[in-house]
């Protein structure tokens, strides 16, 4: 039987926790085990000290069980994101396509394709950072990939072809985003944090073109703010879906469904 791997020194902690890192603990132990030696873990603490965000320190996020590569800039996957993905696994099967729009790293397409095996995935983000990171995460899956505007990202073949279109768009009033966590402003793209005015913005320009992509009884799910969850379900409704909200009190998590009838 092997030893337990040592506790990290107590001034990596206190370095942590003076920093503003409420989990030092955890955190020190990850950085340690991350680091090829002295040196390069107190190149790690550096950046951790400096705001950047723990998992692109790591170069990994925990999502839904898996482990997410994620690169510098990029949006970070959140736990309550996983909802969305389980309210996406519930409506895959063997052989459904897939799409995850605004992909990000590509966490909740990846999530659903090993939880369901045997579907056809794409993803699509604005942000190339966000692409060369999606096709890190999605390659050995099989997943195709592509950089754009939302659905103009798409191949034409998928129109009126997805069964599954799951989406995860910004959805932070602009005015909010200054709000948010100092290790979000500084190290996440704004593209995906700002939802514009109200924070639907983008979510109105999904909405409007859904319908034409997805298969009849196909469903959008779109993960939203509890504020927002009205205007954006009017949205979904609005591009001619049934919709209905779902919440997740314990992960503080919505998320509008449209289906086409």
């Amino acid at each position: 039987m092997s030893d337990p791997d040592p506790a990290p020194p107590a001034t990596l902690v206190a370095r942590l926790r003076a920093a503003g890192c409420v989990f030092a603990e955890d955190e020190a132990a990850l950085l340690a085990e991350a680091a090829d030696g002295p040196r390069h873990l107190e190149r790690l603490v550096s950046r951790r000290v400096a705001g950047e965000p723990l998992e692109q320190v790591l170069g990994w996020a925990g999502f839904c069980g898996l482990q997410v590569a994620v690169a510098p800039g990029v949006f970070v996957p959140r736990r309550r994101t996983e909802f969305l993905a389980a309210e996406a696994v519930a409506r895959a099967g063997r052989g459904s396509v897939v799409v995850d729009l605004c992909c990000g790293t590509g966490a909740v397409g990846m999530a659903v394709a090993v939880a369901v095996g045997g579907v056809r995935l794409h993803a699509a983000d604005l942000d190339p950072a966000a692409v060369a990171c999606a096709r890190r995460n999605l390659a050995p899956l099989g997943a195709w990939v592509g950089e754009g505007d939302l659905f103009d990202a798409l191949p034409w073949s998928l129109h009126g072809q997805v069964d599954v279109l799951v989406v995860n768009a910004p959805y932070v009033p602009t005015d909010a985003v200054e709000l948010m966590p100092r290790e979000a402003r500084e190290h996440e793209a704004r593209l995906a944090l700002d939802g514009g005015p109200d924070g639907v913005a983008v979510h109105r320009r999904v909405a409007a073109g859904a319908a034409g992509w997805l298969s009849v009884g196909g469903a959008l799910l779109i993960e939203t703010g509890a504020e927002q969850a009205p205007a954006t379900a009017t949205a979904v409704a609005a591009g001619g879906l049934q919709t209905v909200v779902r919440r997740d009190d314990d992960l503080d998590a919505t998320v509008v469904v449209g289906t086409r009838p």
